[in-house]
C-alpha cells in the first residue's frame, strides 16, 4: 500500500552544493527505482541545531516528501544511516497525521455546533421567560409610605 512519508535529514554544514546535489539526486534515483515517487524536495538551508551533534552546531536541512511502501522507506533510512554527510534524520508517516488532524477537526466542529445550539436554546428560553417575568400590574405612581 502506497503511503506518504516525510523524510527530513540534516547534513554537515561544510558540505559543498555539488556534494549536496549529488546526495539528493542519489536518493531520488533510489526512490524512483524502488517504485516510489518523490512529491517534493525542499532544501531548507543552513540552520543552527538545538544541540551539538557530532561536533556540529549548524546543519543543512533537507525535506523529502515520498510516496511509497514501507520497505522503500526502510531502505532510504538505511542509506541515510551509512552516509557520512548525514548527521541526523527522521521519518514521519504523513497520512496518519492527516487522519489525526481530520479527527480533531471533526471533534472541534461538533463541539462548536453543540455550543451554538445550546446558546440558541438559552437565548430562546430567555426571550420566552422575559415577558412572563414582567409584572402583570403597572407600577403605581405614588411613592411608598415612609416608616
Amino acid at each position: 500500500m502506497q503511503r506518504t512519508y516525510e523524510v527530513m535529514f540534516i547534513v554537515r554544514p561544510d558540505l559543498t552544493d555539488e556534494d549536496l546535489d549529488k546526495l539528493v539526486s542519489t536518493l531520488e534515483t533510489q526512490v524512483g527505482t524502488a517504485g516510489g515517487t518523490i512529491k517534493s524536495v525542499d532544501k531548507m538551508g543552513k540552520r543552527r541545531l538545538a544541540y551539538e551533534v557530532s561536533t556540529f552546531t549548524d546543519g543543512m536541512y533537507i525535506l523529502f516528501t515520498i510516496e511509497g511502501e514501507g520497505a522503500l522507506i526502510k531502505e532510504v533510512e538505511r542509506r541515510l544511516r551509512v552516509q557520512e554527510q548525514v548527521i541526523k534524520f527522521i521519518t514521519v508517516r504523513v497520512d496518519e497525521e492527516q487522519k489525526r488532524l481530520a479527527k480533531v477537526k471533526a471533534i472541534r466542529d461538533t463541539k462548536v455546533r453543540g455550543k451554538g445550539t445550546r446558546a440558541a436554546e438559552q437565548a430562546a428560553a430567555a426571550e420566552a421567560a422575559a415577558p412572563a417575568a414582567a409584572p402583570a400590574e403597572p407600577a403605581s405612581a405614588e411613592p411608598a409610605p415612609a416608616v
